[in-house]
């Protein structure tokens, strides 16, 4: 999802939006419940900004200000919980990127958020900083919250998302669990044993094989049924026939493998 369909959403979620008059760019909110909406939303779109010549803590001051007055009460929990305390009274502009992306996370957190959507939220931080984030957003999501985030890291939506959702070109071409899209949505296991070929023939007609063939030396099985009653008895027909198994276990597909193999089919000729 592009950093354009994110700013759109964040109207989205604001509320309906026109313009006020032909002549000037000014917005008129036509919801009526759009404050009310706002007041639980934290967004980040693209790089946060702030007034670099303020310190970290005069920002969040200025930007609590906009909102009820227990906002200031959540400004020192808020640089805490992203790791700026130490930081908070120096000025912005001596901040590194990955500072100001974590300046950014502790300006959504003032509006205590049901939902923060966040776009590219781990540019500029190093791996220890990712894996604070990865962490940071669990905690989100385990008191309630809900955390809606745009990255091209795909391997990083994997380690942080329960649900997500492929869009290319504008269009969602997929979306689910990241465990279903990353598989196909079809359960499918590998199977290493030494004889792949008769391991075929073995289970060509098990009611819970749909698919099978070879994988760089392994069986790769798509199954109707992925009960561990059903895998438990195709090790079962396999060991009575002879063959020696020595591995079986699910077969894992990178997210940005079954990325550009969703996407690569756009080009093709219909």
């Amino acid at each position: 999802m592009t950093t354009t369909s994110v700013a759109l959403l964040d109207n989205y979620v604001a509320g309906q939006w026109v313009p006020a008059t032909a002549a000037t760019d000014e917005l008129e909110v036509t919801n009526p419940a759009t404050g009310e909406a706002l007041a639980r939303v934290g967004a980040i779109v693209e790089e946060p900004r702030f007034h670099g010549h303020l310190t970290g803590a005069e920002n969040l001051r200025i930007a609590a200000a906009c909102r009820e007055p227990a906002t200031h009460d959540r400004i020192p929990g808020a640089l805490e919980r992203v790791g700026l305390t130490d930081r908070a009274g120096d000025r912005v502009k001596s901040y590194s990127m990955g500072m100001r992306q974590r300046l950014g996370i502790a300006r959504c957190l003032l509006a205590d958020p049901a939902l923060m959507i966040l776009d590219e939220p781990t540019n500029g931080l190093d791996p220890a900083g990712i894996t604070e984030f990865r962490s940071f957003v669990h905690e989100m999501v385990s008191e309630g919250r809900t955390v809606f985030l745009s990255s091209h890291l795909l391997d990083e939506v994997e380690k942080i998302c329960d649900m997500a959702a492929i869009v290319d070109r504008g269009r969602i071409l997929m979306q689910g669990t990241v465990t279903e899209l990353a598989s196909g949505g079809r359960p499918t296991i590998m199977i290493g044993c030494d004889d792949p070929a008769g391991a075929e023939r073995v289970l060509l007609d098990h009611p819970a094989v749909a698919e099978s063939g070879e994988a760089d030396g392994d069986i790769r099985l798509v199954l109707t049924d992925a009960s561990q009653a059903a895998v438990a008895d195709i090790n079962r027909r396999l060991v009575t026939a002879g063959i020696a198994v020595h591995r079986l276990e699910p077969a894992r597909v990178s997210l940005e493998e079954r990325f550009l193999e969703i996407t690569s089919r756009l080009g093709a000729p219909a």
